[in-house]
């Protein structure tokens, strides 16, 4: 039972991070229309950033590895620095590569900077100790609870969920606020937008920075669990993985985010890496891609709205009050029935809405037959006009 709990505590850790990283990529792309296959960057910019904020200096200990950032900040401000750092490096990037271009020319732009990104970091030692990354990070208050391993987890799973259910709320609500039907706009149909006066590169990198934070944030949370991140952990594949995840559970619907998170990281990733090994080393892995790929292939064909497609967006009916609905209704009225005098409304009229004395029964109303009607009848030809 004891290791059931820890396979089954890391899988709901695993969970919960995944999910704040779909609901990251849907506000950029469900809802923006953002490309962004360099999410997995501003995830590692996280972990990077929380792991090297409490190891300390590079040196005593820590000296078998080089990284900047070398300090000990208490819990949880290693997560806020991650959320900040996913923010910052965002809005460096998103300045030049969310402005309105064609999406697969903004598709390509990711890629490409997310390869150099992990180059740089790869070659770079003295950023992130290069290839080997970092490592010997500690577990958040793990001394401080003085629970066993297994314990701690179920406790650190309980700190992620709470965390994704605050965050749910904020994504759904802005998903569903005036700025996040701006976002749609610009996403189905930027010329119309912009004759409404919204500016689309600026929508856009905001919904950019606010997915980065959530990214980074998902990173921090990431790196304090497993206790170290290297350049093999963040390649490019890995957005791919959550991409998938929004196809199939449904793009611009964040509760369709759960599904499919619950499908393609966990189901199909996560979940073999804790099974006995099958065939020869490395088949598991090839199959998952398989998968994967299969499924990326399949929902954009046969269903690209996934299993739960983005809700309509219904706005509430405006609540009026009685008299200025009564006084409405008895308008639409008369217009309607205009002309037809076994319709016309009797009783009191608008005026008594306004505050005037209402208007007798007995007194006949436009329509009747009673009513005298002007006539204007084209003079005959040659005749005075005056």
């Amino acid at each position: 039972m004891g290791h059931f709990s820890f396979y089954l505590s890391t899988i709901v850790v695993y969970f919960g991070i995944d999910l704040m990283a779909a609901w990251a990529l849907n506000l950029q792309y469900g809802y923006a229309g953002v490309i962004n296959f360099a999410f997995i960057v501003f995830q590692a910019a996280g972990a990077y950033v929380a792991g090297t904020v409490v190891l300390g200096p590079d040196t005593g200990t820590n000296s078998y590895q080089h990284y900047i950032l070398g300090a000990n900040l208490p819990f949880p401000v290693p997560l806020l620095a991650a959320a900040l750092a996913g923010a910052v490096l965002s809005a460096v990037i998103g300045l030049f590569a969310v402005r309105r271009i064609r999406r697969d020319y903004q598709a390509a732009v990711m890629l490409i900077v997310s390869l150099i990104l992990l180059q740089v970091v790869t070659s770079d030692i003295h950023l992130f100790n290069g290839a080997n990354g970092i490592t010997g990070i500690p577990h958040p208050l793990y001394t401080a609870l003085g629970f066993s391993l297994s314990s701690y987890q179920w406790v650190y799973a309980l700190w992620v969920l709470a965390l994704c259910a605050v965050l749910y709320v904020i994504v759904e609500r802005l998903g569903r606020s005036s700025w996040g039907r701006s976002l749609r706009a610009i996403r189905d149909q930027e010329d119309a937008a912009a004759s409404l006066g919204l500016n689309g590169t600026l929508l856009r990198l905001e919904v950019f920075v606010i997915g980065g934070a959530i990214a980074g944030l998902s990173g921090g949370l990431l790196v304090e669990f497993i206790g170290a991140w290297s350049p093999g952990a963040w390649g490019y594949a890995e957005t791919f993985v959550i991409f998938t995840a929004l196809l199939v559970g449904g793009v611009g619907n964040n509760r369709g985010m759960l599904l499919g998170t619950l499908i393609v990281p966990i189901l199909v990733l996560e979940l073999p890496t804790f099974l006995p090994t099958i065939g020869y080393p490395g088949l598991i892995g090839a199959i998952q891609w398989i998968i994967i790929g299969l499924a990326w292939m399949l929902f954009l064909l046969l269903r690209p709205r996934g299993i739960l497609p983005e809700r309509r967006f219904r706005a509430p009916r405006p609540l009026a009050d009685d008299t200025v609905r009564s006084a409405a209704a008895r308008w639409v009225a008369r217009v309607l029935t205009l002309g037809r005098p076994d319709m016309a409304p009797r009783g009191p009229r608008l005026g008594a809405a306004a505050g005037r004395a209402p208007v007798p029964d007995d007194v006949p109303v436009a329509g009747d037959p009673a009513v005298a009607t002007a006539r204007v009848r084209q003079a005959p030809s040659g005749a005075d006009e005056g």
